[in-house]
């Protein structure tokens, strides 16, 4: 069972493992500005490890890339790095990147009034490699429970792209297509190009999400989201 807030004038630090209610968590996390990164995680907190650059700082700086490429071409979007989700009272993630449509539009996620975002963004990625034990399990269980479409696990160890599709309240893993390619479906011409990502080919993953914007079904979805704001 999750603890109560504490009522001391003295703030315990965060550790990982404590049960707390997600009140309580986010207390003791704005008591150390120091701290980068933790989540609650099915009321358990759970904390990063220090960062590589191959393993994680690389591939996080090029799949924020990839995500800048789509935003750029298709209207009413934000997207986000390490920033904090509330999606229920047990779990508060911080993906290390998300792509949502704004809820002015019918996103499914809002910006709160403390700056915060609530709810699940339609698309969650997360770099892994000391994290895939819970990226994998955990996390990807509070994703699809809460309701978030698309969740994509790059792992960085195994040289890996994991990208999950929510089908009737169950992820689905996709499989490439004919050419090799990964595609969204919440977010038309969002393509990847697996290969070019663990190659940290940046211009050949612009060339792939430019081929997909120049689809029909992409530009549908942009006079779609144009009508509604």
């Amino acid at each position: 069972m999750a603890i109560l807030m504490t009522t001391s004038p003295r703030i315990p630090i965060l550790c990982a493992g404590d049960r707390l209610t997600r009140d309580e968590f986010e207390r003791r996390y704005s008591a150390m500005p120091d701290l980068k990164k933790a989540e609650l995680i099915e009321g358990v907190v759970y904390m990063g490890s220090p960062v590589s650059l191959t393993k994680h700082g690389q591939p996080h700086l090029v799949l924020g890339n990839w995500l800048g490429f789509y935003e750029v071409n298709t209207p009413e979007l934000d997207s986000g790095s390490n920033s904090t989700v509330r999606l229920d009272l047990d779990n508060e993630v911080q993906p290390d990147l998300l792509l949502r449509i704004q809820e002015s539009v019918g996103g499914t996620s809002r910006i709160t009034e403390d700056d915060y975002l609530e709810g699940p963004p339609e698309l969650a990625i997360e770099i892994a490699a000391s994290s895939v034990s819970y990226d994998l399990h955990q996390n990807l269980a509070v994703y699809r429970r809460n309701g978030v479409k698309e969740y994509l696990v790059h792992r960085t160890e195994d040289g890996e792209i994991d990208w999950f599709q929510l089908e009737h309240g169950t992820y689905v893993r996709q499989v490439p297509n004919e050419q090799g390619l990964l595609q969204s479906r919440v977010f038309p011409g969002l393509w990847l190009d697996p290969r070019a990502l663990l190659q940290g080919d940046l211009q050949a993953l612009r060339a792939t999400v430019e081929r997909g914007c120049a689809q029909p079904e992409h530009a549908a979805f942009c006079v779609r989201l144009r009508g509604a704001s």
